[in-house]
């Protein structure tokens, strides 16, 4: 996900904190936070994820006019992809299973605090296969976002880890 901005704002800080459950008040009490190490409310770990919504062209936000996964019951009105008519595929054929999202790391470089104006800028990372039991090889593959503050300080480091298999899984196996 590439975000030419992204503000760190107390509100916002605040929701994801409580959306996780965590209440510690170097998330929300600027007294409290003032006297922390960080010396000001910082944001939780992962919360660099809520970026997405400042990416207008986020894969996961219904376009209007545009097919999408989703369910469509929403104020978007968009129709359903009909569903594939039976016998059109035989098992095996296409581009393989479908892929996944396997794992999500993040390295913070420095903390992320109420203030900071992050962008963000999306680069391939390592690429590699292992062999599966039922759908042939596992085909992993990262992708690497840096979150940069206003000064062009490398605050977040985020690598989330995708796998496809070669083939749709066998049931039989």
């Amino acid at each position: 996900m590439a975000v030419n901005k992204f503000p760190i704002e107390a509100g916002h800080v605040l929701m994801f904190a409580r959306s996780i459950g965590d209440d510690n008040q170097i998330y929300s009490d600027e007294d409290y936070a003032a006297g922390s190490e960080t010396g000001g409310i910082i944001a939780p770990p992962t919360f660099v994820q809520a970026s997405a919504q400042f990416d207008p062209d986020y894969f996961l936000r219904p376009k209007i006019g545009q097919e999408w996964f989703g369910s469509a019951k929403g104020p978007t009105a968009i129709t359903p992809k009909e569903p594939e008519p039976e016998g059109e595929k035989k098992k095996g054929e296409g581009s393989g299973g479908g892929g996944l999202h396997a794992e999500q790391h993040y390295v913070y470089h420095r903390p992320l605090k109420v203030g900071d104006v992050l962008t963000a800028e999306n680069k391939p990372g390592k690429s590699w296969e292992k062999q599966g039991r039922r759908g042939g090889a596992l085909k992993f593959s990262e992708s690497v976002t840096e979150y940069r503050n206003q000064d062009g300080d490398l605050v977040v480091t985020a690598t989330s880890v995708g796998v496809r298999t070669e083939r749709p899984a066998d049931p039989a196996s």
